[in-house]
């Protein structure tokens, strides 16, 4: 995976937020994953296969997520499927949008959702970048893994 390629995903993310809110999210510095653990409250993790194998995962904390949800269904409607279905939709957008700049031997997989605080693990033969998000002065992450 090169730096272009990090880069389909980060515009993917600001297109999604800008488009639910109005406001795209301030982007870190991509950088490659340690040995650390990246994962909040609430994660959507796609897996990729084709021509590229992997996985990309959204990870933010509730309150994030809360204002999200209720950016797209109204206010008082952040319920704890609510919160579960909004992280994997947003996992799935940011990973379908990838899929148009990558073609369709680029296949995601349909999203898994997982809260609380588990460890993901991805393999370390895949390099696999971290790319730190702002919105609203809520953090989250998107976790990019591919071959």
């Amino acid at each position: 995976m090169q730096e272009r390629d990090v880069q389909v995903f980060v515009e993917g993310t600001q297109n999604y937020f800008k488009e639910i809110s109005g406001e795209a999210p301030e982007v870190g510095l991509p950088y490659m994953k340690g040995s650390e653990e990246i994962i909040l409250d609430y994660t959507g993790a796609i897996g990729i296969s084709g021509e590229r194998k992997g996985c990309v995962y959204f990870t933010t904390n509730k309150d994030m997520l809360s204002e999200i949800v209720g950016a797209v269904l109204g206010p008082g409607s952040d319920s704890e499927e609510a919160l579960r279905d909004m992280v994997g939709e947003i996992a799935n957008t940011i990973s379908g949008n990838a899929r148009r700049s990558f073609g369709s031997n680029f296949m995601i997989s349909v999203p898994i959702v997982i809260y609380g605080n588990p460890n993901i693990d991805l393999p370390v033969s895949i390099p696999t970048y971290i790319i730190p998000l702002t919105w609203k002065n809520y953090k989250s992450y998107i976790v990019v893994g591919i071959e």
